[in-house]
């Protein structure tokens, strides 16, 4: 009964973010706001990875933008956890935008995409190849990362396709951000206050690394985008 009282403080608090962002959005700094509620999951402790796969699925449903909350986690988690969690929980947050776009919003996101020559070559390109566009597509975006979660609802790809197919399309961009995100060491770069400065050997490693990250990110959307498009073309 403890256990289950200790959660439901975070995941209400999440919910009035949640609120307030969707709300407020237009009046308020959104950027602030999430770095403010970044700043209070690094200080929940094992809870907040919870709190964190909560808020980004919450995020991705109501097309709330996810970069700063995937540079925090490399601020926060680092490279290695904090790519683990974006993975998990921006695959789930797309997810449940496709299940939401595919069951209960048909109507509301057909009309979005309404007369989007872009996206019918898409969805017959899905109907011949389903998982290879949706891989290709999230390496190689054509839509807005939200946007496209919930066209895919409309097109015929199974969930069992989709799901895997989008995970592995969207690691290269995941790792990229996370790293960026990492190179603060907390969420200084996000509008929090460094406590540390690393030296300067310490900063032409980190620059380095993140150059090749970008480098290799690069160069996967290329071929992505060069086979999306051969792919659309046939």
């Amino acid at each position: 009964m403890n256990s289950v009282k200790k959660w439901i403080k975070p995941i209400a608090i999440v919910a009035v973010i949640a609120a307030v962002l969707i709300l407020g959005g237009n009046y308020l700094n959104l950027q602030d706001r999430l770095v403010g509620a970044l700043n209070w999951i690094k200080d929940l402790g094992p809870i907040g990875l919870a709190v964190f796969v909560l808020l980004y699925i919450i995020a991705c449903i109501f097309f709330i933008p996810g970069s700063i909350l995937t540079l925090g986690a490399g601020a926060i988690y680092g490279v290695t956890t904090g790519t683990i969690l974006v993975s998990l929980s921006s695959t789930l947050g797309a997810t449940a935008a496709f299940l939401v776009g595919r069951y209960f919003a048909r109507r509301w996101v057909a009309k979005k995409i309404e007369g989007n020559d872009r996206f019918k070559s898409i969805d017959d390109a899905v109907a011949r190849e389903g998982w290879k566009i949706v891989l290709l597509t999230r390496l190689s975006p054509v839509f807005s990362f939200n946007l496209l979660n919930y066209a895919y609802g409309l097109t015929k790809v199974p969930a069992r396709e989709y799901i895997p197919a989008s995970w592995i399309g969207m690691l290269p961009g995941t790792l990229m951000y996370v790293y960026l995100g990492s190179l603060a060491g907390d969420l200084a770069s996000l509008g929090a206050e460094s406590q540390s400065a690393p030296g300067p050997a310490q900063w032409a490693i980190r620059i380095l690394a993140f150059l090749a990250t970008v480098g290799v990110t690069f160069y996967v959307t290329k071929i992505g985008r060069k086979a999306l498009s051969e792919k659309i073309d046939e």
